[in-house]
C-alpha cells in the first residue's frame, strides 16, 4: 500500500493584534521517501517580544532541515540535532536579556515508514485518535497551579540546553493526529476535540477546531493541524531495527519443533553467529528458509542491527531488477499471525550451491563455470547500480536452482549506505576471497614500488575480485592465493598460477580473463561488472592480453633485504669454512 496522508491546518490571529503562532508541513522529496513526512506547530511567547519570529524560524528550520539529515540517523537524533542548533541560536540572541525574548513552544510529528515520532517542548499539544479512542501524546511543561498555567517551564530559547520530550510508536491506517496551540486546546474539552477530528477530511476538521475555539471565547492566537493516515509504506530500516531489538532470539531449534506455526525440517547451517533452518508450513506444505541469531549472540545489539539491516535490504531489493536472482523475503508469516521471535523468513529453492557442486565434482567444466559467473555478474551489476556491495561473494553464496536460475544468497554483511557504523567497520567476508586492499595491500604506487598502508573499505571491485576468485576455484578446485584462515592475514606475495596449469580444459582466453579478475594490482582488474561480463561474452573472439607479471620486489617489498640477508649468511659460512678447514 502506498504511503498517503491528508494534512489540514489553520493558523489565525484570533482576537489578538499579532499572530505569534506558526505551523508548517514538509513531504519527502523524490528519492527520500524513506525519510517520511514532518509537520510542526509552535506558539511564540509574547513576553519579552520576538515570539512570532522565534516560532516561525524554529518551525521553518526544522521542517526544511529534517530531510537534509543522514538517512542512517534515527528520527529522534535528527530532530534533536536541529532543535538543539535552533535553541543555541535563540539563546545567543537572548543572552543577558531580562525578560528573555524570542521564546517558543514546539511540537513536531514525523511519520516515517510504519511508525511515528513526536518531539515536544512547551504547552502546544499533540493528540492521537485511533479506533474511537483519543490519547494525549504530550505533557504540558507549565507550572502545576491553576493560576500559573500560562507560565512555561520549558521553551525553545529559554535555556542553554533544551530538553525535548520524545515519543515513538507504531502507525496504523486510519490514525489521526491533532496538533493544537493553547489558544485552541485551552478552550475545548478532549471530547469536543475528538468530535471535530472525526470529520472525513483533515482541512474541514482543522477549520472546525479553530472556529469552535473562537466561539468558546478564546482570546489567544488559534492554530490547529490535523493529519490523517490513509496508507502506509512497507517497514523501513528503523521499523526493522525496533522489531529486531524488541523480540527474543529463539532457542536452538530441533527437527520437528515448531515456531509460530512453522515446523523445522532441517538445520541447514550454523556458523556460531547465525542459524539457518529449513521450515515447512503444515497447511500449504510450502518450504521456507528461517534465519536467526545463534542463542549465544542473543544479547549482541550489533548483530541484531545487522539482521534488521539484512531484512530491510532484502525487502528493498524485491522491487529492483535484481529480484529475480535474489531470494524473496516475507514480511508476514503464511498464517498471518504475529512473530514471537527475532528471525527472517525467506523462500526456499531446491537445488544446490556452487560450493556443494564443487564438493561433489572438485571442479567444473569451463562452459558451466563461465555460465555461472556470467549470471552472477548480471546480478552484481544490478546490485552495484543500487549502491549495494555484497561483500561475501563465494561459491557457498551462489545457488543454482533446479529452475535453472542462479541466485545470490546472504545479504547479511552487505553495504547499502544505511548499515550500522559498526557493520561498516567490520572486516567482513570470507578471508580467502577478500581483495588485497582490504588487508592493506594497495598494489603499485607511483614510481612502480609496492605500497602497504591502511586497509580500504570494500567497494564494487571487492565483489568483482571475490567473483574472480570464485571463478578460479570453479575451474581449478583451488584458490589463487591459497586458503586464508579466519585468524590469518591475507598474503599476496606471488601472482596466481594460470588456471590452465591446473585444468588443461581451460582455454587461454579464459586464463587471461581470470588472471585479470584476480590481479594483485587493483588498477589491472575489472572496474565494473559490465566490463567483466563483456570479457566473458566476447571470449576467444576478442581475447584480453595477459596481465603483466608483478616484479619480485613489488610482490614482496622485503625481498631485497631477504636476498641481502641470504648473501650475508652465505658469506659468513664460507668464512667459517675457510678458517676451520682450509690449510693455513
Amino acid at each position: 500500500m502506498a504511503f498517503h496522508i491528508d494534512i489540514g491546518f489553520v493558523c489565525q490571529t484570533g482576537r489578538k493584534e499579532k499572530n505569534e503562532d506558526f505551523c508548517a508541513a514538509m513531504l519527502p522529496p523524490e528519492g527520500q521517501e524513506d525519510m517520511g513526512s514532518i509537520v510542526a506547530i509552535a506558539d511564540g511567547v509574547s513576553t519579552g517580544g520576538m515570539g512570532g519570529e522565534a516560532a516561525q524560524t524554529t518551525v521553518t528550520s526544522l521542517v526544511r532541515s529534517y530531510h537534509d539529515t543522514p538517512e542512517t540517523w534515527d528520527t529522534t537524533v535528527a530532530l534533536d540535532r536541529i532543535i538543539g542548533a535552533q535553541n543555541t541560536w535563540l539563546t545567543g540572541t537572548n543572552h543577558r536579556r531580562q525578560p528573555a525574548m524570542g521564546l517558543t513552544t514546539l511540537t513536531a510529528l514525523v511519520l516515517r515508514g510504519q511508525s511515528y515520532t513526536v518531539a515536544h517542548v512547551g504547552d502546544s499539544r499533540c493528540y492521537l485518535q485511533r479506533e474511537g479512542q483519543t490519547l494525549l501524546l504530550t505533557h504540558d511543561h507549565v507550572v502545576n497551579h491553576p493560576d500559573m498555567r500560562h507560565q512555561l517551564l520549558r521553551a525553545v530559547g529559554l535555556e542553554d540546553h533544551v530538553v525535548v520530550d520524545y515519543l515513538q510508536g507504531d502507525l496504523q491506517v486510519g490514525d489521526t493526529f491533532v496538533m493544537l496551540t493553547d489558544g485552541v486546546h485551552g478552550k475545548l474539552s478532549e471530547r469536543r476535540i475528538a468530535e471535530c477530528a472525526t470529520m472525513p477530511d483533515a482541512q474541514p476538521a482543522a477549520e472546525r477546531l479553530v472556529a469552535e475555539a473562537l466561539a468558546a471565547g478564546s482570546d489567544d492566537n488559534v492554530t490547529a493541524m490535523v493529519v490523517r493516515v490513509h496508507g502506509l509504506q512497507g517497514p523501513n530500516l528503523q521499523d526493522a531495527g525496533r522489531t529486531a531489538q524488541s523480540l527474543p532470539v529463539p532457542h536452538k531449534l530441533k527437527v520437528g519443533e515448531s515456531i509460530d506455526g512453522l515446523t523445522v525440517t532441517a538445520t541447514v547451517a550454523d556458523n556460531g553467529i547465525n542459524l539457518l533452518y529449513q521450515v515447512r508450513d503444515p497447511q500449504s506444505q510450502a518450504l521456507y528458509a528461517l534465519k536467526t541469531l545463534h542463542p549465544a549472540r542473543a544479547h549482541d545489539q550489533d548483530e541484531r542491527a545487522m539482521l534488521a539491516h539484512e531484512a530491510w535490504l532484502a525487502k528493498r531489493m524485491m522491487s529492483s531488477r535484481a529480484a529475480g536472482h535474489l531470494v524473496a523475503i516475507h514480511d508476514h508469516l503464511p498464517n498471518r499471525q504475529p512473530r514471537s521471535a527475532c528471525y527472517l523468513l525467506y523462500d526456499w529453492h531446491s537445488g544446490e550451491t556452487l560450493q556443494q557442486l564443487l564438493d561433489r565434482q572438485h571442479k567444473l567444466g569451463p562452459v558451466q563455470a563461465v555460465s555461472a559467473a556470467m549470471q552472477a555478474l548480471r546480478v552484481l551489476g544490478l546490485l552495484h547500480r543500487q549502491g549495494v556491495i555484497h561483500r561475501d561473494i563465494k561459491p557457498a553464496n551462489l545457488h543454482q536452482g533446479d529452475d535453472g536460475v542462479l541466485r545470490v544468497l546472504d545479504l547479511g554483511v552487505a553495504l547499502s549506505g544505511r548499515e550500522p557504523q559498526s557493520m561498516r567497520r567490520l572486516h567482513a567476508g570470507t578471508p580467502s576471497f577478500v581483495n588485497p586492499e582490504q588487508w592493506g595491500h594497495h598494489g603499485k604506487a607511483a614510481g612502480g614500488s609496492a605500497t602497504d598502508g591502511e586497509p580500504e573499505l570494500p567497494d564494487a571491485q571487492s565483489d568483482l575480485f571475490a567473483l574472480g576468485v570464485t571463478l578460479y576455484q570453479l575451474l581449478t578446485g583451488k584458490l589463487p592465493y591459497g586458503e586464508v584462515l579466519p585468524y590469518q592475514f591475507g598474503r599476496y606475495y606471488r601472482d596466481p598460477t594460470a588456471p590452465s596449469r591446473h585444468n588443461p580444459e581451460v582455454p587461454i582466453w579464459l586464463d587471461h580473463v581470470v588472471q585479470k579478475a584476480v590481479a594483485r594490482d587493483k588498477s589491472q582488474r575489472f572496474e565494473t561488472a559490465e566490463e567483466f561480463l563483456l570479457a566473458l561474452e566476447r571470449g576467444a573472439s576478442r581475447p584480453l592480453t595477459v596481465p603483466l607479471a608483478s616484479a619480485l620486489l613489488q610482490r614482496d617489498p622485503t625481498m631485497l633485504w631477504k636476498l641481502l640477508l641470504g648473501l650475508s649468511v652465505l658469506f659468513n659460512l664460507l668464512l667459517v669454512y675457510w678458517l676451520l678447514f682450509l690449510p693455513k
